[in-house]
């Protein structure tokens, strides 16, 4: 009975394992992602430090996962104790840091605020100065996503304007409409839109349409860390079991 009770535990042992391989896997393919990818979300995050840290955390979460998963299959397979005992230390330092991290998120999201992103727009845009990066990027956003602002267009009735501007209170050119949301894509009417004609201009701000179109990610990117997080936790009993029933 004893040796069944071991065999059952070293197989849900290689289970878990192979679910913590799987999660770090994902982690370290959404990092990189986040990290490389040239539709402007690189921008995004090298303009923001909480954000830029944060990717990085990701990516070395997952890649730590990546190998303690695969640690703890072979651990478990082969029945070693110095490979259980390792991958017990190690996944328990990983849940502290999953933990902690989830704390500081919770203390820190302020700064994920409508309010902290309209202070940060009005502060250093530079409307059509792509060789800023920030601008670049607000504008990439805007194009991307068919919004004009955090709020709106009247974000930038406080934004300077450049010298080159002809224009008083004209608005950026990445708030007029396109036919195609893409910086190569074709204005619908440019002057009108920059005129002020509202029909010819995106009026929704960027904080809801964003909002909106991450919201179920967002939901599911939380199951994930809860369902991680517990997986981790079997995981550390049952290496600690199968570690005490080694002879």
């Amino acid at each position: 009975m004893e040796g069944d009770c071991l065999s059952c535990m070293k197989y849900l042992m290689f289970l878990f394992n192979f679910f913590i391989f799987l999660g770090g896997a994902c982690l370290l393919g959404l990092g990189i992602w986040v990290i490389v990818d040239p539709t402007g979300f690189r921008e995004i995050v090298a303009a923001n430090p909480l954000l830029f840290t944060g990717a990085y955390i990701m990516l070395a979460m997952g890649a730590m996962l990546f190998l303690l998963g695969f640690l703890g299959c072979c651990g478990a397979i082969r029945e070693n104790k110095c490979l259980l005992l390792f991958f017990f230390m190690f996944i328990l330092l990983i849940f502290l840091a999953e933990l902690s991290a989830a704390i500081l998120a919770f203390i820190f999201r302020e700064n994920l605020t409508r309010e902290f992103f309209t202070k940060e727009l009005k502060k250093h845009y530079q409307r059509n100065n792509d060789t800023d990066v920030f601008s670049s990027t607000w504008n990439s956003v805007m194009i991307t996503f068919a919004c004009c602002g955090v709020n709106g267009p009247e974000d930038f009735e406080a934004v300077p304007h450049l010298p080159y501007s002809s224009l008083e209170k004209a608005m950026p050119e990445a708030c007029c409409q396109r036919e195609l949301q893409s910086r190569e894509g074709m204005f619908v009417n440019k002057e009108a839109c920059l005129s002020g004609a509202e029909r010819f201009q995106n009026r929704q701000g960027c904080y809801t349409v964003i909002l909106n179109s991450f919201e179920t990610y967002v939901y599911l990117a939380g199951a994930l860390a809860i369902g991680v997080l517990a997986i981790e936790l079997f995981a550390m009993i049952f290496a600690m079991c199968l570690f005490r029933g080694i002879q």
